[in-house]
């Protein structure tokens, strides 16, 4: 080999190595960006999902659980976050809970990253920025954003058709590595199916009567600005909904959980359990296909010209204009129904009442922006944040 082809040789494996090394070191950052979580007034401890599934320990799908016991007894609720690591609503109304709430009468178990993986992952090929930052009183706090579903680096390999357990429904292949697909899960499943084995594990041992799952959904998504329920959720969902339409002004409704799709968190975990699952969906517009680029600012403001212009020939399924459909509405829509759901079970069963104060609700998001109910980790005391 003459020196010629030695310098050519070493010239492009130089250049592959540098292209890599562009391309992947900020993926490389964004997997291992660690987001800090202030413990609120309300916090009483911080434990481990894997503490319910030791199967979990030491993987990506174990996260943090934040339990909020209240002085006086009674009912016990679930909140979960970032089921799919795209609608940063979900995370961001946990985190509000988790940093605003103190409980009065019963125990809320919040887990903001529900989707440990998926947060730390991203989609391919479709331009999704790897952080966004939410304006605060004190400067910017910034989020991973991520993807739907588990990061092949977290599991993998995909099958060629996921088979739902246990019904045996056949699936796409991408739902293994979707955690609402996976309920109810099982200990030695692929590794989200073990997250999934891991909140029911929490919800059968600490008796939890109600569980709250928060998504975001496209606005051409028929399924969207609702909760969804089966059959021994839905008087509650009714309630919740009918409540915060005629008392705080924004639109919701009820869907019913289909009983021939599995593996749905609104559907299995009241199939195998007590306690009663809530899908809660918030109009997202970033996430519709028909846009413009996928960039931070749409994914705050939900301003999109395009959407605009199916909105006027009446082909969104939630009213959309100018204003677009902004996070802190999104966020506000979310803690507003959480909160009337808590509520509407507590009249329901008295004997198991669950009483929170501190968490702000719609009016007060969309007057004063999401960032103004987020704490400055830097001012935390010793001990107060948790990295995740």
């Amino acid at each position: 080999m003459n020196t010629k082809d030695i310098l050519y040789k070493s010239s492009l494996t130089a250049a592959t190595v540098a292209l890599v090394l562009w391309g992947g070191l900020p993926l490389f950052r964004h997997r291992h960006h660690d987001v800090p979580v202030v413990k609120g007034p309300g916090v009483t401890a911080v434990k481990r999902l894997s503490e319910y599934a030791p199967g979990l320990a030491g993987t990506a799908g174990d996260t943090f659980v934040f339990v909020l016991e209240g002085k006086a007894p009674g009912g016990k609720a679930l909140i979960m976050g970032n089921t799919h690591s795209n609608e940063p609503e979900g995370m961001l109304s946990a985190l509000v809970v988790i940093e605003r709430a103190v409980v009065e009468k019963g125990t809320l178990y919040v887990i903001p990253f529900f989707n440990n993986s998926g947060s730390r992952n991203t989609r391919a090929g479709d331009g999704y920025p790897l952080y966004f930052d939410v304006a605060t009183d004190w400067g910017a706090r910034r989020f991973r954003y991520g993807n739907r579903d588990a990061s092949p680096l977290d599991q993998w390999p995909d099958p060629d058709v996921y088979i739902h357990y246990p019904e045996r429904q056949l699936l796409s292949y991408i739902d293994v590595r979707n955690t609402n697909r996976t309920w109810p899960g099982r200990p030695g499943g692929p590794l989200m199916e073990r997250v999934t084995f891991g909140a029911m594990e929490l919800m059968r041992r600490e008796g939890v009567d109600v569980a709250v799952d928060v998504h975001g959904a496209e606005t051409m998504f028929p399924v969207t600005n609702c909760i969804v329920a089966p059959e021994k959720s839905v008087k509650i969902a009714t309630l919740a909904s009918l409540t915060v339409k005629a008392m705080e002004g924004f639109d919701n409704h009820v869907e019913p959980s289909p009983t021939g799709f599995r593996g749905l968190s609104h559907r299995e975990i009241g199939d195998h359990g007590p306690a009663l699952p809530f899908l809660l969906e918030a109009p997202i517009p970033f996430l519709d296909q028909p846009t413009g680029p996928k960039t931070v600012r749409l994914l705050l403001d939900g301003k999109d010209p395009f959407l605009l212009s199916l909105s006027r020939k009446k082909k969104l399924f939630v009213p959309y204009d100018e204003s677009g459909w902004p996070l802190d509405k999104r966020v506000g829509q979310n803690l507003s129904v959480t909160l009337e759901i808590l509520k509407q079970f507590t009249k329901k069963t008295a004997d198991k009442p669950i009483a929170v104060r501190g968490v702000p609700r719609y009016a007060d998001v969309v007057r004063d922006g999401i960032g103004r109910y987020l704490s400055d980790p830097a001012q935390a005391g010793p001990g107060a944040v948790v990295w995740n």
